[in-house]
């Protein structure tokens, strides 16, 4: 599935967060990785409290020895700099991804809340914005160092929407390739917890409204049982879950009471951290949740 992965890298150690997870998947897949760094114009001294690469020759230096560092010798890794200077670091990042024919990005979310926020807005979003990669953030450490990579154990949240379900086949392939176990979940909200048009009509008719999520909870079931045993009957260890609550909230509650090493989510990257499920799940799971977020653009069909 993925053959070529693109790691955009600022030369800062936060941001070589991202490395053990390309390294994972390479292993897994047989993936050939691009570590990337973007010349920038008028570029910080500092990132991240840490100096900034400034220019062509030190970027490559570091880059060709970050490979020697984390790679085996042999492995299929590449090192390229964009050495014109550029004004806007993310879309450089796009533009090569594209020229160089790659299937995933992978980067470290720098920062919580307002930070991160500005960070997948102004990079990861706008890779997703492209409609065909898929985007994989992760997160450092207590210590802000680059965690172990492992995927054992995948969740794939669904909400009976068949554009957020583009997430699951991409999760069977992963799943495939490191042999992990795939855990379904639906979160159904409750009546506290609805938002948007749901929650002026649980207001003027609390009856009708605590009905509603009652038959769409069951339907979820009936749904998500279907999946599971097609899941099963394709040889994957698998799990499935009708859950109850905020979705953001419980969807990172799932994933840490599983002990999961991967979230897999489908976007509309195109119109921003709004576009999925009609508010702020994707950008609250990133802000609050250190798992691993593969984000993955939903492809719209005629």
């Amino acid at each position: 599935m993925f053959t070529h992965i693109l790691v955009p890298l600022d030369g800062s150690a936060l941001a070589e967060v991202a490395v053990p997870a390309a390294a994972f998947l390479a292993d897994r897949f047989g993936a050939r990785v691009t570590l990337f760094h973007v010349v920038e114009r008028h570029a910080p001294s500092e990132v991240h409290g840490q100096t900034h690469l400034r220019n062509a020759r030190d970027a490559d230096l570091y880059l060709q020895s970050l490979s020697k560092r984390v790679f085996l010798p042999g492995s299929p890794v590449d090192c390229h700099v964009h050495e014109n200077h550029a004004d806007d670091v993310a879309e450089s990042i796009v533009a090569h991804a594209e020229e160089l024919q790659h299937d995933l990005v992978i980067m470290c979310s720098h920062g919580r809340g307002q930070a991160l926020h500005l960070f997948l807005g102004s990079i990861a979003q706008q890779v997703i914005a492209m409609g065909a990669l898929p985007v994989l953030i992760t997160h450092p450490d207590d210590q802000g160092g680059a965690p172990a990579f492992s995927c054992n154990s995948i969740l794939v949240p669904l909400d009976g929407n068949p554009d957020h379900a583009q997430a699951l086949p991409v999760a069977k392939e992963i799943a495939r390739a490191c042999a992990a176990t795939l855990h379904l979940a639906v979160v159904i909200p409750r009546f506290a917890s609805l938002s948007g048009g749901l929650k002026v009509t649980s207001r003027m008719l609390p009856a009708t409204a605590s009905k509603m999520l009652e038959i769409i909870s069951q339907e979820a079931q009936e749904a998500i049982q279907l999946d599971l045993a097609l899941l099963r009957e394709q040889g994957f260890i698998a799990s499935a879950h009708v859950l109850r609550g905020d979705p953001a909230k419980i969807i990172i509650q799932a994933a840490d009471d599983a002990e999961v090493d991967l979230i897999v989510l489908a976007t509309h990257g195109k119109t921003g951290m709004e576009a999925f499920w009609a508010g702020s799940v994707t950008h609250t799971i990133c802000s609050r949740s250190k798992k691993p977020l593969l984000l993955v653009p939903i492809v719209q069909t005629p």
